[in-house]
């Protein structure tokens, strides 16, 4: 909850000696219901006597969003004239005049009219929380700038309107309003997404099938990282939460290290998971040049295969291997089937088992790859 104390409309209201909290209602597309989401608990939090306002609203012409904010109150927009025509945008000004204890600001990502004092709302909203006010605001997870590249791979529009990830990773909640593309389209079919003349063309470019379920899967994986994240920094009983996979290559100077980076990347593809590799360097010995070019066309192939190579060194191996799990959250290893002669693995023990005694406790899931010696 963002709120532990209520006050009556007429009461004086003294604002709080700290930056204001942000909530942010993400979705994979328009029509989601991220909007009319954020009005239901301005709602709620109004009928427990919280001081809620709108600052800016775009119903898009949908009539039960519309509806649903008829009882708040609205700041009224500032008009801009810019080339003989009248604008508005939102009145970041009369917001902290009238401060209130939560604002609510549709479409995060929007970009203000030229000439305004801040090129985009999102630094409205800052100023907004630097105030000490409330916000909860909605976006898409396309206008995310990290994603804009691979939004423009899946549907072919480049999104010019962007917010930079910090937005996101410093909000104190983010929720995501997930339906499913079949919902998605039924709402667009039944007019309550677009108007009548936009479907037909909506359902051939942005809404198609395929880009929706794609979009879904990025939303879906955004907050998912930001639940972990928070997860893990939140803990204090030294648990680490993996909710999604991780998948680790360890590479050594045997030839058979290619083949396990290629079986790993496949691994990590089916799992839709980052790639790493590691290669630890015994330091009780020096590579040869053959050695190091081996080692360096792994690091190449890694690379391409979009994963992060990792180069440490150290004298005990399957230590620094369960060091680097543990540090990356790890959840899969992949490791090839022991190289070493029978006399070592009577002396010290089998690389693989102390491997697995190391990470027992990890929740890890060891990979074994049988290759060619």
């Amino acid at each position: 909850m963002f709120y532990s104390s209520t006050r009556s409309p007429d009461s004086h209201y003294i604002r709080p000696a700290r930056r204001g909290k942000h909530k942010i209602f993400i979705g994979m597309a328009p029509g989601v219901g991220k909007t009319y989401k954020m009005l239901e608990e301005a709602h709620q939090l109004k009928q427990e006597g919280i001081d809620v306002v709108i600052g800016i609203l775009e119903t898009h012409g949908r009539k039960e969003t519309a509806l649903k904010a008829e009882v708040l109150e609205v700041i009224a927009r500032k008009s801009i004239i810019k080339e003989n025509i009248k604008l508005q945008e939102m009145d970041t000004e009369a917001i902290l005049e009238r401060s209130p204890q939560l604002v609510l600001i549709d479409e995060l990502a929007h970009t203000n009219i030229p000439g305004s004092e801040r090129e985009k709302r999102y630094q409205d909203v800052e100023e907004i929380l630097a105030s000490g006010i409330d916000v909860y605001s909605t976006v898409n997870i396309q206008h995310l700038e990290s994603l804009n590249d691979l939004v423009a791979r899946i549907t072919g529009i480049v999104v010019r309107e962007r917010i930079p990830d910090r937005v996101l990773d410093e909000a104190d909640e983010v929720v995501v309003i997930d339906v499913t593309p079949e919902t998605l389209e039924e709402r667009l079919l039944e007019g309550k997404i677009y108007a009548a003349d936009k479907i037909e063309q909506s359902l051939e470019n942005f809404f198609q099938r395929r880009n929706l379920i794609a979009l879904r899967e990025l939303a879906l994986r955004e907050v998912a990282d930001t639940v972990e994240e928070e997860a893990n920094t939140s803990i204090t009983t030294g648990q680490v939460y993996n909710i999604h996979e991780r998948v680790l290559v360890c590479v050594s100077i045997y030839p058979n290290s290619l083949q396990l980076l290629r079986r790993g990347a496949r691994l990590a593809n089916y799992m839709n998971a980052p790639l790493y590799t590691v290669f630890v360097a015994d330091t009780e010995r020096f590579l040869t040049k053959q050695e190091s070019l081996h080692i360096d066309t792994c690091e190449k192939l890694c690379r391409e295969f979009g994963g992060e190579f990792l180069h440490v060194k150290s004298s005990n191996v399957p230590k620094e291997i369960a060091q680097v799990a543990a540090t990356h959250h790890i959840t899969q290893i992949v490791i090839g089937e022991s190289q070493q002669p029978k006399w070592k693995r009577f002396i010290k023990g089998s690389f693989t088992q102390r491997l697995m005694d190391l990470i027992r406790d990890k929740k890890i899931d060891l990979h074994i790859i049988a290759t060619e010696k």
